[in-house]
This record gives structure tokens, C-alpha cells and sequence, in this order.
């Protein structure tokens, strides 16, 4: 437990100065603009591109009515693993609705979307398997790989011939078992997208399977709202399909897509996740179909186009002022800062001017890569962001030059094995 101390103390050097952006809570509903309070408590309130609320459905009239009368009915617990008696008539009935939005599939639900990825890797892959993954993949991926096996292999962001080196390594190798390809649809620090179709070759090439994680692009992206499974037109390509129900769906939770039956029965005993925790909740199963009933409706096609408005309105306000954008159109808007210290004062700003965003730096990204993640909502004005891109951009010039006076006369060395470090 002593190693826990230089990091507290390093976190409350943070907290003491206003530069720990983490840990904020809203004291509202997660709209367009909320009220929301600090780690240490105070009260703030702001424009809000930090909630994972896609098309604004977390405060629909008609999901919090599904809520209400599946506690009027069940309670609010499942009270049981899904092997033994925590599924609902809420549950099966979400089971095929998402069976029908995915083409038949068979579905297999999680209590969170976490446990949906970690499940799929760890409930599938045995020790003498290989796991390839995406070096940016999400953490669940690569911890459910790690409780797997020892055979992890990462390649280059979206780099195939990065991908089909690996793939060549491994079968030279061993001809024998089995190869999990991982990938994300959607990749939630860069806002980009892999060539799914291209993937799909390599693993008939090399007799490898592949998954594909699509937890924020589902429901909010594509006319169909199939996200890029369906722009791709690689709906077959995948062999398992993940996703969360907490970016679009408006609650918590998160399924796992395959082909067979068989490969549905082997998760629900296999991947300990799904048999050691307990169920989807009565009130989150109620809630996630009516997300899904109006995602699939001509509402939701409405939503996708307002939500895909703002995303290209907020990327050419960004851009107008400046500011360097990342990655392609999606809910996901990323603008770069930098350096970690630019991008601590930054937050410390833009909270404190009535902008809210989420501050990411390493390790979730890079050194060096510090960023804000702009979470779009279907929900917000043009006013919204007119207003957050001027308070953003008055914020990271603020910051720059706090943090150039703070390091003026600083010298430059050379670490053993790192890039120049100032001191």
C-alpha cells in the first residue's frame, strides 16, 4: 500500500492548483448545458461536450417512462447472474431486438460495456491462442487478452502492413491455433476508422478471427445508424461485434453479436463476466430497448442527421479559430493540445469560463498528445458551440503562455532513452 502515496500526493499537488480535471460529477441531468461539481466539490456550470449522450436520449420523455414502469414491474435489480435467474422478460425481449438490428445475430448481454469487451476476448481465446490487436484498442480488449493468454501481438494504428506482418510472424510459426484479430469501428481518442473490409481478407488469409468493437459509432452514425459496419457495408465481415449501450443507448451495459447459436451458449459459460456478474438490470434492459426502438425509427434518423450537423459545424468553428481538429467526423471531436502542462492549464480554463470537456493525456494517449474529447450531443446549439469554441480559444491561449512564463529559463537535457526533457 506504500506505493499509493507518491501518486496521491502528486494527484493533490494537481488538486490544490485547479489542474485535476478528473472526477467531476453532474448535479443535472447530462444535457446540452449542466451544472456540475469539481473532485474537490465546488460548484460549476457550463456548455457541456463531456457526457456520452449521443442523441440525447438519456432524458427522452418516453425512456424515462420505460424506466419508471419497468420498476413499477421489477423493481430496480436483477438480483442474479444471467446463468441463474438474472435475466428478465426485459432482457430476452432486447436480446431480439438487437438480434433484428444486426441482421439475426445472436446476442449475449453484459451489465456494462467493459465486461462486454473484456468477456469477448477472455471467453473465446485459450493460452496457446494469439491475440492481434490494434496498439489504441480499448483497455477491456486488452486486459480480457492479458487474462487469456500470453500470445499478445500489437501493430500500428490502422496500419495493415503492420497487421499482415504479425499475421505472417504468427502462422510461420504456428499453424495450429487460433488468431483473435481485434479492431475498433470507431476509436475513441483519434476519431477514426479502419478499413474493415481489408482486415476481413487478412483473416481469410491467415485463418484468424475477427472482432470489432463498435461501442461509439453504433445507434449514432450511418442513415441506418449501423455505424461504420454499415457505411462499410461489413455487417458479415465481423465474426463477433461488441458494443455499449452507455454512448447511445442511454444507460449502462453492453452486448456481445455472433453467428451461431453455439458460440452464444459457449460465452454465456465461458467468458466470466456474464457468468460471475449479475444481470442487465429490469430498468436498464427497458431502458436500452426503447433507445433501440427509437434509434431504428424515423426519429432517430433525424437525431443522426442533427448530431451529424453539429459535428461538422463544430470541426469548421474549431478549425475556423485555429484550433487543430483530429480524426474524422463523429461524436467523438478530439482537438490537440500537446503538452500535458498546456493541456492541465488549458482545462483549468475552459472550466472556469462556462466550457466543459474532457481533458485526456497520458496514459490514454501518448506523451506529448494531450487532448480535449469533444463529445457531440444531437441536443446541442449552434449557439453551444459558437459559444464553447470562443471560450476554448481564449482558454488554450491563456494556457500557452502561463505555461511558457512558467518555463522560461529552463534548461534542456538529454535523458538516456527519452526525448529532450525540460528542467
Amino acid at each position: 500500500m506504500q506505493r499509493v502515496t507518491g501518486f496521491y500526493k502528486w494527484q493533490d499537488l494537481r488538486r490544490d492548483h485547479d489542474l485535476w480535471p478528473y472526477a467531476r460529477s453532474t448535479a443535472s441531468a447530462p444535457q446540452a448545458r449542466c451544472n456540475a461539481l469539481s473532485d474537490a466539490g465546488d460548484s460549476f456550470a457550463g456548455i457541456n461536450f463531456a457526457s456520452q449522450d449521443y442523441l440525447s436520449l438519456s432524458s427522452h420523455p418516453a425512456i424515462k417512462q420505460a424506466a419508471i414502469e419497468a420498476i413499477g414491474e421489477y423493481g430496480v435489480h436483477s438480483a442474479g447472474s444471467a446463468a441463474l435467474l438474472g435475466n428478465t422478460t426485459n432482457s430476452l425481449l432486447l436480446e431480439q431486438a438487437l438480434s433484428a438490428f444486426l441482421g439475426g445475430r445472436e446476442i449475449v448481454l453484459y451489465p456494462t460495456g467493459w465486461q462486454a469487451g473484456y468477456g469477448s476476448v477472455q471467453g473465446f481465446v485459450r493460452s496457446d491462442d494469439h491475440v492481434v490487436l490494434d496498439i489504441l484498442a480499448h483497455s477491456c480488449l486488452q486486459e480480457g487478452a492479458k487474462a487469456a493468454t500470453r500470445n499478445i501481438h500489437y501493430h500500428g494504428h490502422l496500419n495493415l502492413d503492420a497487421l499482415t506482418r504479425k499475421l505472417e510472424r504468427i502462422r510461420a510459426a504456428d499453424t495450429e491455433n487460433g488468431i483473435l484479430v481485434v479492431t475498433e469501428s470507431l476509436f475513441s481518442m483519434h476519431s477514426d476508422t479502419p478499413d474493415l473490409a481489408a482486415m476481413r481478407a487478412l483473416c481469410d488469409r491467415f485463418n484468424a478471427t475477427l472482432l470489432v468493437d463498435c461501442a461509439h459509432d453504433l445507434g449514432s452514425v450511418g442513415d441506418d445508424g449501423l455505424g461504420h459496419l454499415g457505411l462499410q457495408n461489413a455487417m458479415e465481415s465481423a465474426d463477433i461485434i461488441i458494443g455499449s449501450f452507455s454512448k447511445t443507448f442511454a444507460s449502462n451495459g453492453g452486448f456481445i453479436a455472433v453467428k451461431t447459436r453455439a458460440a452464444a451458449e459457449y460465452l454465456k459459460y465461458y467468458s466470466a463476466t456474464h457468468t460471475f456478474s449479475n444481470a442487465l438490470s429490469p430498468v436498464q434492459a427497458a431502458t436500452v430497448l426503447t433507445a433501440l426502438k427509437i434509434v431504428r425509427s424515423e426519429e432517430g434518423r433525424v437525431l443522426r442527421r442533427k448530431l451529424m450537423d453539429n459535428i461538422l459545424y463544430l470541426r469548421a468553428e474549431l478549425s475556423r479559430a485555429g484550433l487543430e481538429v483530429l480524426g474524422d467526423p463523429s461524436p467523438i471531436v478530439p482537438v490537440s493540445l500537446g503538452l500535458e502542462g498546456v493541456g492541465r492549464f488549458a482545462s483549468r480554463h475552459l472550466m472556469a469560463r462556462g466550457g466543459i470537456a474532457n481533458l485526456v493525456e497520458y496514459p490514454a494517449v501518448p506523451q506529448g498528445g494531450a487532448r480535449f474529447r469533444f463529445q457531440v450531443m444531437a441536443s446541442h446549439s449552434r449557439q453551444d458551440i459558437e459559444e464553447v469554441v470562443t471560450i476554448l480559444a481564449s482558454a488554450m491561449r491563456d494556457a500557452d503562455l502561463e505555461y511558457r512564463l512558467g518555463h522560461e529559463g529552463e534548461k534542456t537535457i538529454a535523458l538516456p532513452g527519452a526525448q529532450d526533457a525540460s528542467v
